[in-house]
């Protein structure tokens, strides 16, 4: 059984950790959002979810992580392991496009795509 488990190893925590992905890592874009990675020498992913300035305010800021942090467990197993791995969100323009559950599993699913690291 697949353990959906969100555990806390698996979170780029370390500012220069994060910085270092910025730095180092390849990136793919996708609309209202950026994907950076970088491989780890781990048996495991990690990720950072990061914004951009003038993201709203703290509860919007707070809404997007959990939407990302859901979607992420529920695509993870699918994933190839051993990347460290920073989304960074940019805000939605106009209310054509809302910060909802199923726009962001979208939104990591063809990130994860056009990165190379859908599919084991």
């Amino acid at each position: 059984m697949v353990s959906f488990r969100f555990r806390r190893g698996e979170r780029l925590k370390s500012r220069n950790e994060i910085r270092e992905v910025f730095k180092r890592g390849k990136s793919v874009t996708c609309f209202g959002a950026k994907l950076f990675m970088v491989q780890n020498r781990l048996p495991y992913n990690r990720i950072a979810f990061t914004f951009a300035r003038h993201f709203g305010n703290a509860v919007e800021r707070n809404r997007a992580r959990r939407l990302g942090r859901e979607a992420y467990r529920h695509i993870r197993h699918a994933l190839k392991p051993g990347y460290d791995v920073v989304l960074l969100v940019y805000p939605a323009k106009g209310a054509v496009q809302k910060d909802v559950f199923a726009v962001r599993m979208e939104q990591l699913k063809i990130l994860f795509s056009k990165a190379g690291l859908h599919g084991n």
